[in-house]
């Protein structure tokens, strides 16, 4: 049980993964405590042995990630970010917000948390992938209009991502794909506006 605990897996997803691996109720495959309580009942028992799929239990755990307030949901990171020495803010709840859906487990989502709170070290093939010295005037000119926003938010960081596309004919992944490496220590990540948004302005310029 603490080893699950341990790995990320949520008490609920728990509970619904082990119901239902000698159980059912119609189609329902997820389903809260509360809900299983209400529709328990002797006549939906399985008669062939259950078989354990980790795979599906990630699954299910996913599921209840995506279905948690992301209120209830940051305090969980937290625990886990705490054990690793990361203070965490305010911030967490959007953070959670933003990522909870690419995640299946806690400790998936807290290594995402990580990158706003920790150092990022980008893999070096990353870097010679996408940090090419033929983007290098673009993403110069990116830290330029990052650092001239008038409001650090969505839309002021869109703008400026915006002006940098036109002024060199590029298309978003050609730049967004850089830039999240430098930033996130990866070139898969959600909107980047959002997460950008989510980091201090100074953290992003010295990043790039």
């Amino acid at each position: 049980v603490t080893q699950y605990r341990d790995e990320g897996y949520l008490p609920d997803a728990m509970v619904n993964y082990l119901a239902r691996l000698g159980w059912s109720h119609g189609d329902d495959e997820i389903f809260s405590r509360a809900q299983f309580l209400q529709w328990f009942d002797l006549d939906h028992l399985g008669r062939s042995a259950a078989q354990f799929d980790e795979a599906k239990l990630r699954w299910v755990n996913a599921q209840h990630l995506k279905a948690l307030p992301d209120e209830d949901l940051a305090p969980r990171v937290a625990a886990v970010l705490a054990q690793r020495g990361i203070t965490t803010d305010e911030r967490l709840v959007p953070i959670c917000g933003l990522f909870k859906d690419r995640c299946d487990t806690l400790l998936v989502l807290a290594d995402w948390a990580q990158a706003f709170y920790g150092e990022v070290r980008p893999k070096a093939e990353e870097l010679a992938q996408h940090v090419t010295d033929a983007i290098r005037p673009a993403l110069a000119l990116l830290v330029e209009r990052l650092q001239a926003c008038t409001t650090w938010d969505k839309a002021g960081i869109a703008a400026a991502i915006k002006d940098v596309l036109a002024a060199h004919g590029l298309k978003m992944p050609q730049l967004a794909m850089p830039v999240r490496v430098l930033v996130m220590g990866t070139a898969q990540t959600p909107s980047l506006d959002a997460v950008l948004a989510l980091l201090s302005r100074e953290k992003v310029v010295a990043r790039l």
